[in-house]
């Protein structure tokens, strides 16, 4: 069962330097437990955008029901 979130990140990559505040809706396959970190979601992020995790910082997230 699939889950989506919606999400507030920056990416502090060169490239986004003039624009780099993003807001959207992600779908991950199944939900992520309440536990888990910022880092995981930073990561899909990260690997969405073929950037470093480094490169992405999440400022909020929520389950959208």
């Amino acid at each position: 069962m699939s889950a989506k979130y919606y999400t507030q990140f920056l990416l502090t990559d060169a490239d986004y330097r003039g624009g780099n505040e993003f807001c959207g809706v992600i779908e991950l396959n199944c939900p992520m437990e309440q536990d888990s970190e910022r880092k995981d979601i930073e990561a899909i992020l990260a690997r969405n955008f073929d950037l470093r995790e480094s490169s992405v910082r999440l400022v909020s997230w929520s389950r959208l029901h």
